[in-house]
């Protein structure tokens, strides 16, 4: 199959005469050059870094992390690197973290003192199980229980918060305390400042306490467990002055002060259960 293709039309005398001097009119009437563009850059990088610096404003992402463990029967003073001391209880363990716009600890296990140095631009958190406590510069001890979390206010002022609830919040004057239960912020109460600082002093004092709240402070101070094996004797108050370098000697009073019984295992655990009748 053959194509057909057809004959070319021979240039225009105009046509010809414009190949003849084109580069003449090229040279007299040149072509505009684009004007150059602005850099833009150092625009969209000065721009990026103010978005990502304000982006970790807002984050407030830590840089730094320390763990502080204190053994059984061991108090630790830690000097921290803005000037704060936390003094800690034995059977403690803590974790500092720096933010760009905060201080935060948090308590994982046990007690401790601190003395916040106050820092406007980067305020003291403290945090532990549901509780949340705030402050630029004071003196409070955080008591961290199982399923409570105890905070005295002894110089300054700290709000304290439910960490599943902000809205539970409360600011505590000196002198006083209050305890979050099961997330729960509860009412502020008087502190007996010297009891509940006792343990600065290698001492556990008891006023009334339920059995089952003394030994959990108890076990802080004693590396074998302590098993309270029926539930009906958790609410048995106790009162005393105690020393915390020997436990085991408070253990072995409880039978005489209290209707309960005490059984020592080979690995080192206690069991503490209902006196046997007759006895």
């Amino acid at each position: 199959m053959s194509s057909h293709i057809p004959p070319q039309t021979p240039p225009s005398a105009e046509d010809q005469a414009l190949a003849r001097h084109r580069e003449a009119l090229r040279e007299r009437f040149p072509m505009p050059q684009p004007k150059p563009r602005k850099p833009r850059k150092p625009l969209i990088v000065g721009a990026l870094v103010l978005a990502i610096g304000t982006a970790l404003a807002w984050l407030d992402p830590s840089y730094q992390r320390e763990q502080y463990i204190s053994a059984v029967g061991e108090r630790r003073v830690v000097e921290l690197a803005d000037g704060s001391q936390v003094e800690m209880d034995s059977g403690t363990r803590l974790q500092v973290s720096w933010h760009l716009r905060s201080r935060r600890v948090e308590l994982q296990q046990g007690q401790a003192l601190f003395e916040v140095s106050k820092a406007v631009v980067r305020p003291f958190r403290v945090e532990a199980a549901g509780a949340q406590v705030s402050v630029l510069g004071t003196r409070f001890n955080v008591l961290r229980g199982d399923d409570t979390v105890d905070v005295a206010l002894l110089r300054g002022s700290v709000a304290v918060q439910s960490s599943a609830d902000p809205a539970q919040r409360t600011h505590l004057a000196p002198g006083q305390q209050v305890r979050v239960s099961h997330g729960q912020l509860q009412a502020v109460a008087k502190a007996d400042l010297a009891r509940i600082t006792a343990w600065q002093q290698q001492r556990l004092v008891f006023a009334r306490t339920p059995l089952a709240e003394a030994l959990a402070q108890i076990q802080r101070y004693r590396i074998g467990a302590i098993r309270l094996d029926s539930q009906s004797l958790a609410d048995l108050p106790i009162s005393g002055t105690f020393n915390t370098r020997n436990v085991d000697e408070l253990l072995d009073l409880l039978p005489r002060i209290l209707p309960l019984s005490l059984r020592r295992e080979a690995d080192g655990s206690v069991h503490i259960g209902p006196r046997a009748s007759g006895r």
